[in-house]
């Protein structure tokens, strides 16, 4: 992959093809309308849906609009990573975020779109799944074994009613949170008002415990099945998480992933949105820009950036003002400076939860001596875990309680380059460091302090750990009950997209915020009245061709072709 451009000539490339499509535009004798400048700080989820669905709209409503997209790091997608087990793309595997399923809207028209081919995330997995507490599995199944005798595994466990009335709750909460998506509710400029009018208060106001018990779930189902769910998708208890959560961990029928990785989704889109991108560069601080005109009300914006690959802390005043600009990323983690005034409605700072994320591949199965068996076949390949007896919700490191840890999986099996022979590739989901202590106990086997490689004195030819990368993520905040949220317009022609994940934190709803934030950008260019989309359809014609100004002396470009860097390999 080609480095990425410089600031400079990025801007030098963007203002030279804008010189050249505005002399091609004088000639024009339409109505006159300014480009409109917007930045995008961050290229996950939320930042690359919302350059895919500015660009979707400017071109149905024939506005102007440059995009530049700025990422600190070497990649567009975020928190959707895959990593190459033994250095073989070919063996890829998700680090990241992993799923989702056909009701994600945004995620599956884009698959669609983009020609993306689909895989079953379980597909080479173990199909053995159990739930354990730290002394025992409470539960196990075979997901390979027939539905009909499966429900029964369940039902004989839990009775008919938990396992209903849970299923039930789930459907009605979903449906509630889908209209999000349609007239009237969407776009939305307060999520918090969308929140009351959608009913949804009622169950992000309540844990997911206190929800459970309103509806009459039992408690073993609650304890053992649910919260078993929310810890592997949330790392977190009943007792410590609001009910939406809740009830989208209930939620993963038709669960699917993208062959190749699902950061494809999320580099399509940017790619289809022209942007400008500039990789590996930190936006360090947002200021107003000098009113030229000192009559008009319109607010821009300067920003400094700087190269987060270099150990220098020089930083430049990027040579473009932006009209708006969109902080795509969670603004506590940024390292973003705004000037006095500039955010006028404060960002929440809230905890997040720090997941380990470890994956490794082995030559050993689990020691049934760690789950207190002595059978190997008894163990099952996908654990999860739920609290102990004894456990609080609060229990352990994070809530983890006597398990330890959140959950460990089989992924499938990979070929060690060097043996030239199949081993089992795991990943862990962990509040704190996987320890080689930890590793020795589950496998009966020593993993040295290098984690890779033989014990030192061992007799054995085999090393115990072949292939090891471990990850940390700040993967989601900790979704506590709250009946307010943060809105997504934080000050003129400044907008945030994280205030959704206190909400609902997953790949689908951060690409929706991006969404909903393209169109209150595009409500605004028009001059649509507050949630009014009815203005938007009326103000122009699909394709309504409107002049483009570029004043070179502000930086004012149309659109731009994205950087060659971050695609040259797709």
């Amino acid at each position: 992959m080609a480095p990425p451009l410089s600031l400079r000539s990025l801007a030098a490339a963007v203002l030279c093809l804008g010189s050249a499509i505005c002399s091609a535009n004088e000639a024009l004798q339409q109505e006159v309308v300014p480009v409109r400048q917007v930045a995008i700080i961050g290229a996950g989820a939320a930042g690359s849906s919302a350059a895919y669905h500015l660009r979707s709209y400017a071109d149905k409503y024939g506005v102007a609009v440059n995009i530049t997209v700025f990422e600190k790091t070497d990649h567009i997608g975020g928190r959707t990573l895959t990593v190459n087990p033994f250095g073989n793309s070919s063996q890829r595997v998700e680090l990241g975020a992993s799923i989702f399923i056909q009701k994600n809207h945004i995620m599956y028209k884009a698959l669609e779109e983009f020609n993306l081919s689909p895989r079953d995330p379980d597909e080479d997995s173990d199909s053995t799944l159990g739930i354990w507490d730290g002394d025992e599995f409470v539960f196990t199944i075979d997901q390979s074994d027939s539905f009909w005798w499966n429900a029964y595994k369940v039902f004989m466990k839990y009775g008919f009613l938990a396992p209903r009335r849970t299923q039930q709750l789930m459907v009605a909460t979903i449906d509630k949170f889908l209209r999000l998506y349609e007239e009237p509710y969407f776009p939305f400029r307060s999520l918090t008002q969308r929140t009351y009018e959608l009913g949804l208060v009622d169950v992000t106001g309540l844990t997911g415990e206190q929800l459970l018990k309103d509806n009459n779930v039992g408690d073993a189902y609650a304890h053992d099945i649910v919260q078993a769910s929310t810890r592997v998708n949330y790392a977190s208890n009943l007792g410590r998480i609001h009910g939406l959560d809740t009830m989208v961990s209930m939620a993963p029928e038709g669960a699917m992933a993208v062959k190749g990785g699902n950061w494809q989704i999320f580099s399509k889109m940017v790619k289809k949105s022209g942007a400008s991108v500039a990789l590996n560069t930190s936006i360090t601080s947002i200021d107003f820009a000098p009113k030229e005109d000192k009559t008009s009300s319109h607010t821009r914006y300067t920003v400094q950036a700087k190269s987060s690959s270099s150990l220098s802390e020089a930083q430049e005043e990027y040579p473009v003002l932006f009209d708006d600009i969109v902080i795509a990323t969670p603004y506590q983690f940024s390292k973003i400076a705004a000037a006095d005034g500039v955010i006028q409605h404060p960002i929440d700072s809230i905890p997040y939860v720090q997941l380990h994320v470890t994956i490794f591949a082995s030559p050993f199965q689990y020691s049934p001596a760690f789950f207190g068996l002595t059978d190997p076949k008894t163990v099952p390949g996908t654990i999860l875990t739920t609290l102990g007896k004894d456990d609080t919700p609060t229990s352990g490191v994070q809530g983890a309680g006597k398990a330890g840890f959140f959950s460990i999986s089989h992924l499938r099996k990979v070929v060690n380059p060097d043996t030239e022979k199949q081993e089992y590739l795991y990943k862990i989901f962990s509040p704190e460091k996987v320890t080689p202590e930890f590793l020795s106990r589950l496998f009966g086997v020593e993993v040295p302090e290098a984690f890779v490689g033989k014990a030192e004195g061992s007799t054995s030819n085999t090393a115990p750990i072949s292939w090891y990368l471990p990850h940390v993520f700040y993967s989601y905040p900790r979704a506590l009950p709250r009946v307010t949220f943060q809105d997504p317009i934080v000050g003129p022609g400044l907008y945030y997209t994280s205030g959704m994940e206190s909400f609902i934190s997953t790949m689908e709803t951060n690409a929706l915020m991006g969404k909903n934030v393209a169109r209150l950008i595009l409500d605004d260019i028009l001059g649509a009245s507050k949630g009014d989309s009815e203005a938007v359809n009326n103000e122009f014609g699909e394709g309504g061709a409107q002049k483009i100004i570029c004043d070179r002396g502000r930086g004012e470009v149309p659109k731009t072709r994205p950087t060659e860097a971050v695609f040259k390999d797709l």
